[in-house]
């Protein structure tokens, strides 16, 4: 299989950590130039430094995603210094882990600013630069909640099956113009924010952290938690050559947990 992604450029949103990091990380080793954003310079430049030792060029820019000047400003000083856009993976994210009766109109206001309209937003901003070189890749990473209800997670639900929907409209719309928009459902992946939902299950439930964990990967047939590198790998097939007629698609990665049938 050929993932060679030399000579491309890839932005990556909330690309300093977790999931994030992973992705931007990936793409470099298999050739990407990188422009990550985030909302943290420390963590940017951490990840920047890794792209750079691997030979890869890496523009680390802070910017918070909730502010649509914040996405232009982004976009339009990745594509100064880099030169051209070939890949847009949208991965920012903001979530509460709590139940309907504790999720403020601010918690849900911050997720759809964060995820849903950021990834509208900087599609809208990197489709000239695509178009105008003659095609480019969109990968939008949402969740499992797109497929189920989650009792800690209404917004996440919400969200995500918004993403989703909008990934699946934008490919048709994109298609003419050899853009090709894709989605990733991960499951439950080893990340701060998991963590953090883990010890609000762990609260309610009056046990530990480590039983949580065992009862969830009870659920997973696979066995494990998803790795971040488990999405990147999706990431990465979505962005290669491998799936250059691949548009329009929702993949999950969660070792088998979700029940839903999609077809």
């Amino acid at each position: 299989m050929q993932f060679d992604l030399n000579g491309k450029v890839a932005l990556v949103t909330g690309g300093g950590r977790g999931i994030g990091k992973n992705v931007s990380l990936m793409l470099a080793r298999n050739g990407s130039d990188v422009a990550l954003c985030g909302r943290t310079q420390e963590t940017l430049d951490e990840t920047a430094a890794e792209i750079r030792e691997m030979g890869r060029q890496a523009w680390p820019i802070v910017a918070d995603v909730r502010e649509y000047e914040n996405i232009k400003r982004f976009v339009a000083e990745a594509a100064e210094a880099a030169g051209r856009i070939d890949i847009l993976v949208n991965n920012a994210v903001y979530s509460v882990s709590a139940p309907f009766d504790e999720q403020s109109d601010e918690n849900w206001q911050q997720h759809i600013d964060v995820k849903l309209m950021s990834y509208i937003r900087c599609a809208r901003e990197v489709i000239p630069h695509m178009k105008a070189q003659g095609g480019g890749r969109i990968v939008n990473v949402t969740g499992m909640t797109a497929r189920i209800v989650a009792a800690l997670r209404p917004t996440n639900g919400v969200v995500n099956a918004g993403a989703t929907n909008f990934t699946k409209s934008l490919a048709t719309h994109l298609g003419p113009d050899n853009i090709t928009v894709n989605c990733i459902h991960p499951g439950m992946t080893v990340t701060d924010r998991m963590r953090g939902n883990f010890e609000r299950r762990a609260k309610d439930a009056g046990v530990s952290f480590d039983e949580i964990a065992a009862q969830t990967i009870v659920e997973i047939p696979m066995g494990r938690l998803i790795d971040p590198d488990d999405i990147a790998n999706a990431v990465l097939f979505f962005c290669s050559p491998m799936a250059d007629i691949v548009t329009g698609q929702a993949i999950a990665v969660d070792g088998g947990s979700g029940t839903a049938v999609s077809y």
